[in-house]
């Protein structure tokens, strides 16, 4: 076989991409450890594995692909051994017209290509790939395609694996994967004859390739083992919790199981660890709601409340305050159902209602604990709502969460669950409200052409330079990467607090808010597209709802506020 490192060396050396120093400094290394002088130059990080992939497919005159812009079908595990395709360095992409893709790690293998025609009984046509891409798509197809037959015919894979080994690098695979596309959830659906694999990344579901049907159980025994949770138990929905470690970070994952007609559905949410937390700045707030927040959690006492619906970012609002004010001098205590990311210092209790310990319950037992500050993961109930402004009276600061649909709202939904006004609006703070947007591709969004649509923005922002998603390979065809916060925060100051205590419509609560600086989510979302980082449609997505209200509701408290006028006449 022909050897290729010098020439892809000399190609390197030639195209300007390392110098005779970094030549010299791989070769001592190499030597030095026994090992190959391309893999020096990797370990050394004078080249990467792409850049000397490149390099073989120009002096090889074969194409060269990225994997990642590819869909590859894992069935076609099924041509090739694993064995043969761990050995080789290779796998097949796709056939057409009777010639098969192989992409290699060494074109120029001849041995390896009549190896690969022999077992395809086709036309081969080599192209080059990133070893690390290729060895990636090896080891995942072959664990997730995995099945009863490919079992009975890998012979040379079963002396190589022993029990439940296969399923176990199945599941370490569909997690490393999760990971690696920075989903925050991931989900195993059974139907009838298929199993439906699909990771939530940036807000939105997307298909992954799913193992085969017939691992479904083994895939649901083994993430109950890690979970510890009851194997024998199928039919009723099953909560756990496990950690597993990639690439040196730590991931918590929270485990749901519930029967369906097709078997037990699994879906997991990752939960970063707190070296993910950062300051109050990198939220995302505006500088003016930045410098409020950090105020607002320095305080003594009082409430300060998120709201939003699931997954817009409330926990990592909350646990950023805490890791700020987290000291020595601050004993911080928690209830939390369940605990999903781990500071230290801080005394973080999980809730188990059937055993009695709820949130309202731990709170009691909290104020005995000599608290400076606790954080509650919901205030779900009257009992709660009551104890924690309670607390917050008593000289403790507070922080939780709650369901209303903006900011505005946590004022009446506080007093609808039986909290006083007058002690709402002498305990209450502040209440954040907040949501996600997807973020636009900088390498592929195009200015707004629906000007209906940007008719719709506050005036201030119309000359803005809004932007709209196209789609291209950097963000797999999506147009968007990442996810961006909208805030809107509703300051309880000396103006707005004697309108709760006497009960004004929500239209005078609005009004005095913003004489203090308040902006409403849609405000705040119109000025984040204005600068191009989001659509317009990722605003409205969530702003329409918000606009219908804010009409109904001022229609509704002028009629209320002509009834009060024709009373005092």
């Amino acid at each position: 076989m022909l050897d290729s490192r010098n020439f892809i060396v000399r190609t390197l050396l030639a195209d300007g991409l390392i110098t005779e120093a970094d030549l010299r400094r791989a070769t001592e290394h190499a030597m030095g450890t026994g090992g190959d002088l391309l893999d020096s130059m990797v370990s050394l990080g004078i080249a990467t594995t792409r850049r000397l992939a490149i390099a073989k497919a120009k002096i090889c005159e074969y194409p060269f692909v990225d994997l990642t812009h590819y869909e590859i079908d894992f069935r076609n595990t099924r041509l090739v051994p694993r064995a043969v395709a761990e050995r080789l360095v290779a796998f097949p992409l796709f056939i057409l017209d009777g010639v098969a893709t192989i992409a290699m790690l060494d074109p120029l293998n001849l041995q390896a290509i009549d190896q690969i025609r022999q077992l395809l009984r086709c036309d081969v046509d080599p192209v080059v790939a990133d070893a690390e891409q290729l060895r990636a798509l090896i080891t995942r197809a072959y664990s997730l395609a995995r099945s009863d037959d490919a079992k009975a015919d890998d012979t040379a894979e079963q002396t190589l694996t022993t029990g439940d080994e296969p399923v176990v690098a199945a599941v370490n695979q569909i997690l490393a994967g999760a990971a690696d596309a920075a989903a925050s959830d991931v989900h195993i659906n059974p139907e009838e004859r298929d199993l439906v694999l699909r990771y939530r990344v940036d807000g939105v579901l997307a298909p992954q390739q799913s193992p085969q049907r017939s691992m479904h159980e083994a895939l649901v025994q083994r993430l109950k083992v890690m979970a510890k949770l009851d194997l024998t138990q199928t039919r009723k929905p099953q909560d756990g919790k496990f950690r597993f470690r990639h690439k040196g970070e730590n991931i918590d994952v929270r485990l749901s199981l519930i029967p369906t007609i097709h078997g037990e559905n699994v879906v997991m949410r990752l939960l970063r660890s707190a070296t993910r937390i950062g300051d109050i700045a990198s939220l995302g707030m505006s500088p003016q709601m930045t410098t409020w927040f950090s105020d607002l959690i320095e305080r003594p006492h009082g409430i300060i409340l998120v709201t939003g619906p699931t997954g817009s970012g409330k926990t990592t609002t909350l646990y950023t305050a805490l890791n700020v004010i987290n000291k020595p001098d601050v004993n911080i205590m928690t209830i939390e159902d369940p605990v999903e990311i781990r500071l230290p210092m801080i005394r973080q209790v999980q809730a188990h209602p059937e055993i009695g310990l709820t949130f309202a319950s731990a709170l009691r037992s909290f104020l005995r604990q000599d608290p400076d500050v606790i954080l509650v993961g919901e205030i779900r109930d009257e009992e709660t709502a009551k104890i924690a402004a309670q607390a917050a009276m008593t000289g403790h600061l507070v922080l939780s969460t709650l369901h209303t649909n903006d900011a505005v709202g946590t004022v009446e939904r506080l007093i609808n669950m039986g909290v006083p006004p007058y002690m709402v609006g002498s305990t209450l703070l502040a209440a954040i409200s907040q949501r996600l947007v997807r973020q636009l591709c900088t390498k592929c969004s195009v200015l707004e052409t629906d000007c209906n649509l940007v008719r719709r923005v506050p005036e201030e922002f119309r000359n803005g330079e809004f932007r709209s998603h196209a789609g291209c390979d950097a963000c797999k065809r999506t147009g968007f990467r990442g996810r961006l916060p909208i805030f809107e925060m509703l300051r309880i100051t000396p103006r707005v607090r004697p309108l709760i205590e006497y009960k004004a419509s929500t239209t005078d609560i609005i009004d005095a808010a913003r004489a203090d600086g308040f902006r409403s989510l849609f405000h705040n979302g119109a000025e984040v597209a204005a600068s191009g980082r989001t659509s317009l449609d990722e605003i409205m997505g969530f702003s329409q709802q918000f606009l219908d209200d804010e009409a109904t509701q001022t229609a509704v408290d002028q009629t209320a506020s002509n009834q009060i006028q024709e009373r005092a006449a």
